[in-house]
């Protein structure tokens, strides 16, 4: 494997992850198609996407279960797949079940031993990781008797044993309530603060908007869009405007963009603020009733759903 392009090598230490046209196929279904993006150190990076867009596939790619058709990357500064920097990761997969008959406390224990972490560092790590994710007074509960949302916080605990300096999470908050993912937050953001990196797939976009400082959208495994928050979703929002008694006027409100028409509700995206006075002006001037003028700023969904809609076409 090559070394990184010589514009992201000038600052190797600065990297958690990079990825140079990585690719997998699997016959003749494309899982991922030429991904190449950067993720900082101690940033939260959210990986988004539809289901079936590649996400799983480009983690399960960065921790070195499954092998490239084409393609490169860099995980810590190491190929992707490196025994010794697989040591410096923490994974929490998608799907996983751990056996019912054991503890929180042994199964943290178990992946202590199979992370080979020094057996006198395990009481640490362990005590740790229960009182990070909520689980110090289910210590000695067998897992049997959790619910799921208390089986996806273990699985986060696995995920920080030995203080990972890179976190890869495979949708961490999918069975939790709203109490949970308010705490899975909490723990990401803590985690930044320490320098960790943490790289999110989630579905979940008001979850991504409120913790990641930058963010890939992937559709049918491709990138088709990324940036920070900002740059993802424009300095423009939106306006809405409840108006009565204009009808035929489409031709008139060319000149403000393109909008949307529910009953009398009209939906401008992407109109300056400086501009809604003499909009509304316009539609009175043509005989509108103007009931309601709401500015808003565009969401992450919203802007999500028309990626993914520019994207087919």
């Amino acid at each position: 494997m090559s070394e990184p392009p010589a514009a992201e090598a000038a600052e190797p230490a600065a990297l958690a992850i990079h990825t140079q046209d990585l690719a997998k196929r699997f016959g003749k279904t494309v899982a991922l198609a030429g991904l190449t993006m950067s993720v900082r150190r101690a940033e939260v990076f959210g990986f988004l996407g539809p289901n079936g867009a590649g996400k799983t596939t480009a983690v399960k790619l960065l921790v070195g279960l499954t092998q490239p058709t084409a393609g490169e990357a860099w995980v810590l500064g190491a190929p992707m797949g490196d025994l010794k920097t697989r040591q410096r990761l923490g994974y929490l997969p998608e799907l996983f079940r751990y056996q019912g008959w054991l503890t929180a406390h042994e199964v943290l224990a178990l992946h202590c031993r199979l992370s080979r972490l020094p057996r006198a560092r395990w009481g640490e790590e362990i005590e740790l990781a229960l009182q990070t994710v909520g689980l110090a007074d289910r210590a000695r509960d067998r897992v049997s008797g959790f619910s799921k949302g208390m089986q996806q916080r273990l699985g986060l605990g696995v995920a920080l044993l030995g203080r990972p300096e890179l976190v890869l999470l495979d949708e961490p908050t999918s069975a939790l309530d709203p109490v949970g993912r308010h705490d899975v937050r909490d723990i990401i953001r803590r985690l930044k603060e320490r320098g960790t990196s943490v790289f999110l797939n989630s579905h979940l976009l008001t979850e991504v908007e409120q913790i990641c400082d930058r963010v890939a959208v992937v559709d049918h495994g491709r990138v088709i869009a990324k940036g920070t928050m900002q740059e993802i979703l424009g300095k423009q929002g939106a306006v809405r405007i409840r108006v009565g008694g204009i009808t035929g006027e489409s031709a008139a409100l060319q000149p403000f963009g393109a909008f949307e028409v529910e009953g009398e509700w009209l939906t401008f995206r992407g109109l300056g603020e400086d501009r809604v006075p003499e909009l509304v002006s316009e539609l009175v001037h043509r005989g509108g009733r103007v009931y309601a003028v709401e500015p808003r700023q565009e969401t992450l969904e919203d802007r999500f759903l028309e990626l993914l809609k520019e994207s087919d076409k």
